[in-house]
């Protein structure tokens, strides 16, 4: 596997997008929250920096919509409820097409990686921020999103996750 000087991870999301900024050589992580709009723009100025410095780049977007299965529902759940996790499923995977998108016509390297393993300790087997801190350092205030772009750009550049027993 091709190894990058930098990594920029994406958890889609409808509202605002979690972004993890991962300089593998050194582990310096930077965990952000974004609008569209705004990732776009932190796109653009990420591909300007990178290509000054002649070093490369790759976007790792979560793509939830390569699961076959994307079963959310509960046994109490009535038809409104699954009508509106289905909608927020799908929006939020069209999010994350457009931004696969956008990233091909910036000519970004882009990648849409299968969603990681839901083993940690968090709701629904989400990843803690007392977790992520455990391996990476990262132990800023953080929501859900930005924390499984975090890991997503700790695993793909292929560094050691250790969990806390």
């Amino acid at each position: 596997m091709k190894k990058y000087d930098h990594i920029i991870a994406i958890d889609p999301d409808v509202d605002k997008s979690g972004v993890a900024y991962l300089v593998p050589k050194t582990r310096k992580l930077s965990v952000k929250d974004y609008t569209f709009p705004v990732l776009l723009d932190y796109l653009q100025g990420a591909k300007r920096t990178i290509d000054k410095k002649n070093e490369s780049l790759i976007v790792v977007v979560e793509a939830g919509w390569l699961s076959k299965a994307n079963w959310h529902l509960r046994r109490y759940d009535n038809i409104r409820v699954a009508s509106a996790k289905g909608n927020s499923t799908g929006r939020n995977h069209e999010v994350g097409r457009k931004i696969v998108e956008m990233c091909q016509h910036y000519e970004l390297e882009v990648l849409e990686h299968f969603p990681l393993r839901k083993t940690w300790k968090g709701a629904d087997g989400k990843i803690t921020r007392e977790e992520l801190a455990y391996f990476t350092g990262f132990n800023k205030r953080s929501n859900q999103e930005m924390r499984d772009a975090a890991l997503l750009a700790w695993a793909f550049a292929g560094l050691p996750i250790r969990a806390k027993c």
